[in-house]
């Protein structure tokens, strides 16, 4: 995002600080619009959604809109960041405790039960945007990729505990096996989407954590 009458780049801290000085109301409106906007790029697709399309489903007027955002750009990366700190939040819930491998099938149910409401049809919130993304914009690239970093590296420290307790065998890598179930994660989310069907979904994180159990040690 560039300041008016800059060439410099404004940082999230910028960012936040702006936030920071909104009156309760303005906050609120703001709030109001990243919410409809998160709910319709989810759904239709960030490409495929309008500032109409969310000006009229925040109820709110174009001055409103371009008070708080003076482009769709600007909309798109504080749609990323209030995505990734829903998924995050969601995710540390579930896996800052993470010490066993029945904590690990609680998390697989818990995603696989999740995705099953829409038939899979909309994927991994972050990895719709993440493919959108990539190639357009390089600080909403950036923040989706620091939020995929956290999110396996919640479950690389679990599954660290799982080794110190022994409960996981020390020539196991706890890195590497929380990549790989990532990596099934996120490619059974886009398969489920193709497919409006959770049972790619459900082999690919079942594979994947038979992986993870051929390292228990009972």
């Amino acid at each position: 995002m560039i300041k008016q009458g800059s060439l410099r780049p404004v940082s999230r801290l910028e960012n936040a600080q702006a936030m920071r000085r909104l009156t309760p109301r303005g906050a609120a409106t703001r709030a109001r619009i990243v919410a409809a906007a998160l709910e319709l790029m989810y759904v239709k697709s960030v490409n495929a959604t309008t500032l109409d399309d969310v000006r009229a489903a925040s109820n709110v007027s174009k001055s409103q809109l371009y008070n708080h955002f003076a482009d769709k750009e600007q909309l798109v990366r504080a749609v990323v960041e209030a995505r990734a700190a829903q998924v995050l939040e969601r995710e540390r819930g579930y896996l800052q405790r993470l010490k066993s491998f029945h904590g690990l099938i609680r998390w697989r149910n818990a995603l696989v039960q999740r995705n099953a409401l829409q038939n899979g049809a909309y994927g991994c919130g972050l990895g719709s945007m993440a493919s959108e993304l990539a190639d357009q914009d390089e600080e909403a690239r950036s923040t989706l990729a620091e939020s995929f970093s956290e999110w396996e590296g919640l479950l690389a420290a679990g599954l660290r505990r799982m080794q110190d307790s022994g409960v996981l065998k020390q020539d196991a890598d706890p890195q590497k096996l929380a990549t790989g179930l990532m990596a099934a994660l996120q490619g059974g989310y886009l398969l489920a989407e193709t497919a409006h069907d959770i049972t790619p979904m459900e082999v690919a994180l079942d594979m994947a954590l038979e992986h993870v159990r051929s390292f228990l040690t009972s």
